[in-house]
């Protein structure tokens, strides 16, 4: 009588996924009995680990509610775009977020900020750092509705605590007194503590005006400028390179 299904029951009841997997697929594998039980078990092992990172990456970035899927490799980075591959390098890396700072990437409409987020977001899913994207004239639009549900508390404290907060479309629109007061409160609670990667076309000297009341907005720029990377794309809009290309017929 042999073990096998019932240890693969028991390891599935375990959640050993991965393990259970690897014992499936060894014994399709031709003179697998010639390796000995520690490097069967090895590869088991080794497999399990690989599951656990991919779902893991798999629920970070389900979390993260990104606008696009983009990836690091896939960032235009040729002279005159505004950043260079090794920036593009060291800012994949993660240790400003390790360290808490922050990053600005500005430029016009299609230059691809937007992408560059998050894509930078993406690569933090798989360091296994939890993110969060918000456009910021949609996330207004949900912190008023849930102070009117009674859940604003909640998700004040979820834009808290993630490592990385990604606030795209910055500057599209001002602020309302309560819009103030809630950013700053989102500012004040992440600095020195976790990073924010903010996407805007509107460049940092105009910012006061978006936010309005100069205390806060003095308090906001002082808690996300001072300690921010900066990254000013520049070149012709990625939208237009990207357009499709013209239908078959000739055009007149």
């Amino acid at each position: 009588m042999t073990l096998r299904q019932p240890n693969i029951e028991r390891m599935l009841q375990l959640g050993l996924t991965g393990m259970t997997e690897a014992l499936e697929e060894q014994k399709d594998v031709p003179d697998i009995e010639q390796l000995g039980f520690d490097d069967r078990l090895a590869m088991m092992i080794e497999r399990e680990a690989e599951h656990r990172d991919h779902r893991s990456y798999l629920g970070h970035l389900r979390q993260a509610q990104l606008r696009i899927r983009a990836d690091i490799q896939d960032v235009d980075c040729r002279a005159g775009r505004g950043i260079a591959r090794t920036t593009l390098t060291q800012l994949a890396a993660g240790d400003w977020i390790r360290q808490a700072l922050n990053l600005i990437v500005g430029g016009a409409t299609g230059s691809g900020k937007t992408f560059i987020a998050c894509a930078l977001a993406h690569q933090a899913c798989h360091q296994k750092r939890s993110v969060l994207y918000r456009r910021v004239p949609e996330l207004v639009t949900a912190l008023v509705r849930a102070r009117d549900k009674g859940t604003h508390a909640r998700l004040m404290g979820r834009l808290a605590r993630v490592d990385l907060l990604v606030l795209d479309d910055w500057g599209l629109q001002g602020f309302s007194a309560e819009g103030r007061r809630d950013l700053l409160e989102i500012v004040e609670a992440r600095h020195g503590r976790k990073s924010i990667l903010i996407a805007s076309q509107i460049p940092v000297r105009q910012w006061p005006e978006v936010i309005g009341e100069p205390t806060i907005a003095d308090s906001v720029l002082d808690r996300i400028v001072h300690n921010a990377y900066r990254i000013d794309l520049k070149g012709e809009s990625q939208r237009k390179r990207n357009k499709p290309p013209p239908l078959g017929g000739d055009d007149k």
